[in-house]
């Protein structure tokens, strides 16, 4: 069966080999692969190039010793979430083991969500210590024993795949309604308690065999578990380190603007926040013929980059009153579609009130817990502005 989540990133996958080819994208989607710490003072993440795909740090285990299985490692390294703020650490654990209906990722790249921060900084509760990390690519080495003929057959042994950071466990209600993006095992397990959905982690230290849990599969890792319906397959044309957000910010971009704003040729799309997703936004918004795309965001750094993302004007919201400035640009109405992809209750406004009437706003920013944001009721009901996501 095929999931709606995973059709969606099946065709973001297709969407992007297309769009590559044409120069509607950039060269590079994502250029970091593995978070090294969390500073203390400011909070700013710092990034370990991983030049032959794994942990940058990581040795390559090579000698006969190590080896358990089919010629796979009897441990890996990975990157551990021990408490708020604090640095990750790098540590051995036992080889992951796939069970019924999972494969065994060796991981060439995993990019760094704001999500996993949210984890990092304590604004997201999360079972520690985990291992965080769900924008992977990586090569399948294993399947788990029984596992259904046609996930080996669409999956074999050396073959390239794409990890998605919602992972369906296809029976739940939801699941079977199409709506595997609210799968009820993947929030009562992983999200609320760290674990696959038999309730187990496949992360043992190797010391002593702690158990360490899992936000998703848990990507900063040499390799993981990931269950096969979160999979999609990578062609050969597209790098490693460059599709690893694909799992995470270019199909939730892609979902946003395809379904849920429907954007159409010709459309004004306002994007605030111009960061992963923000910026898969814009080359999305690009290629299916916006025309006014405006980017909102706080640095000029960013707002340069989005002119090369296919933003028509850039709006910097320290130095200038986004909304107004929106309103000018459209001649006093408001953008068709406004897309807030930050996260935070005062940009949630903004992309509120950046919409005509009968527009729609699209909000795909993950907050910290509890965060809340106001909207004019009557406007909504009333002047049909459409909150949707």
């Amino acid at each position: 069966m095929a999931y709606p989540r995973m059709i969606m990133i099946r065709r973001a996958i297709a969407e992007t080999h297309y769009l590559r080819s044409s120069r509607c994208f950039g060269n590079r989607f994502s250029t970091h692969h593995a978070i090294s710490n969390v500073n203390d003072n400011n909070n700013e993440k710092k990034i370990i190039d991983n030049g032959w795909g794994g942990l940058g740090s990581f040795r390559r285990y090579s000698d006969s010793s190590s080896l358990g299985g089919v010629g796979l490692p009897s441990y890996m390294r990975a990157a551990v979430f021990w408490e708020p703020n604090k640095p990750l650490t790098i540590e051995e654990f036992r080889m992951p083991r796939p069970k019924v209906g999972e494969v065994l990722i060796k991981t060439k790249a995993c990019g760094v969500c704001h999500s996993d921060l949210h984890v990092m900084k304590g604004e997201l509760p999360f079972a520690s210590p985990c291992v965080v990390g769900h924008e992977i690519t990586g090569e399948v080495v294993e399947h788990g024993p029984l596992t259904d003929r046609k996930i080996v057959e669409r999956y074999p042994l050396g073959s390239r795949v794409v990890g998605a950071f919602i992972m369906p466990c296809g029976n739940c209600f939801f699941c079977s309604k199409g709506h595997d993006d609210l799968c009820e095992d993947f929030f009562a397990y992983n999200r609320a308690k760290g674990t696959l959905y038999d309730g187990e982690t496949r992360l043992f230290l190797r010391s002593g065999g702690k158990p360490v849990f899992m936000y998703s599969m848990g990507g900063l890792a040499e390799y993981c578990v990931v269950p096969a319906h979160a999979l999609s397959v990578l062609p050969d044309s597209l790098p490693y380190a460059e599709s690893a957000i694909l799992g995470c910010a270019v199909f939730t971009a892609y979902g946003a603007m395809a379904h849920a704003a429907e954007v159409r040729p010709g459309n004004s799309v306002a994007v605030i926040g111009i960061g992963g997703v923000g910026s898969s936004c814009l080359q999305i918004a690009r290629a299916f013929g916006a025309s006014d795309i405006i980017a909102v965001d706080v640095q000029d750094e960013k707002l340069q980059k989005a002119k090369a993302f296919g933003a028509t004007h850039t709006i910097n919201a320290i130095q200038e009153d986004a909304i107004e400035k929106i309103r000018e640009i459209t001649g006093g109405l408001g953008v068709d579609i406004a897309v807030e992809a930050l996260g935070k209750p005062q940009t949630f406004l903004q992309c509120f009130n950046s919409v005509r009437d009968g527009g729609k706003a699209v909000m795909i920013g993950l907050t910290p817990a509890g965060a809340v944001g106001e909207v004019d009721i009557n406007r909504l009901v009333r002047r049909k502005v459409v909150d949707c996501n």
